[in-house]
């Protein structure tokens, strides 16, 4: 097989997990784990991960020049990343977040254009426009009754992570052109780490663990080995391969996983202003990410 599909491969199950996670994380938080105190074990435990299987991986020095760009991906794709999603998933319900998520890869558009100079074409700031629409239609009118206490701050705080997610993409990308993803992961999680830290020490410190039943430390053992871990691990492998542009389509898949996992096990609910927002979404998404059909290309 080649590199190429294995990379594709990697990319659909980093979507699968996380479309399962929205639902898994709210069984957590914030009922028996604050949801920074939840981000605290999450990013630790991850460090641990990352530096155990680091002394596996290939012996690479990071040049003193690249720390910033790495210092930048722990803030976007680490601390700011999982602060906004799991405060905002705190807030929604899981097919909010799911469906708002879908708009990285048209942020990830709109950062190439401002950021590597990339042009833009009509048809895809057409595209940026429904995406835009669907996703401000969310944020303000997609309210839910089903585990969503605060849907509109919520909304904003998923859209943020949105956002971060799109800047990581693009900066960690350079990284992965130069440097084995086990080579450098460890130090992007040991900087996220320490920057995370400060938000969730008093959240982790208050966790009454006693109380915790099995089943919720199981939930909390799949977030950090599975959505972290392996999610993380994933996506840099598929990144090698692939663009940015291409792994934030992968985006797309998690609000179906999302809605399935959440609606089958009872967590979530639909109703008309999700769905059409999700329609204009993925109007938007689709315009942005078609192939070159005409001279508009």
């Amino acid at each position: 097989m080649s590199k190429r599909k294995w990379a594709l491969i990697a990319a659909t199950l980093v979507s699968i997990i996380y479309g399962v996670t929205f639902t898994i994380a709210k069984d957590v938080m914030p009922k028996y784990v604050e949801p920074f105190g939840f981000i605290t074990m999450r990013v630790g435990g991850s460090v641990v991960l990352f530096w155990l299987i680091s002394f596996f991986g290939p012996k690479e020095k990071i040049a003193t020049e690249d720390f910033p760009r790495i210092i930048a991906a722990a803030f976007f794709g680490v601390a700011l990343n999982m602060l906004t999603f799991f405060k905002g998933l705190s807030y929604t319900s899981p097919i909010m977040g799911a469906v708002l998520m879908v708009t990285t890869p048209m942020i990830v558009l709109v950062l190439s254009a401002f950021i590597m100079k990339e042009r833009m074409k009509k048809r895809k700031v057409i595209g940026i426009l429904f995406g835009l629409a669907g996703t401000i239609t969310l944020i303000l009118y997609g309210k839910s009754m089903v585990n969503a206490p605060n849907a509109t701050l919520g909304n904003l705080l998923v859209f943020i992570n949105a956002v971060s997610y799109g800047f990581y993409l693009i900066i960690v990308k350079k990284l992965m052109d130069k440097y084995n993803a086990f080579t450098f992961v460890k130090w992007i999680y040991t900087f996220g780490f320490i920057m995370v830290l400060p938000f969730g020490w008093n959240e982790f410190h208050a966790i009454s663990w006693a109380t915790i039943p099995t089943d919720i430390l199981w939930k909390i053992g799949f977030v950090v080995v599975f959505s972290t871990f392996f999610t993380y691990l994933l996506n840099l492998l598929s990144m090698r391969e692939l663009k940015p542009t291409t792994v934030a389509v992968f985006i797309y898949l998690q609000p179906l996983f999302a809605t399935i996992f959440a609606i089958g096990l009872g967590k979530d609910e639909l109703s008309l202003v999700k769905l059409l927002s999700a329609i204009l979404i993925f109007v938007g998404v689709y315009l942005v990410t078609q192939k070159k059909v005409t001279s508009d290309q």
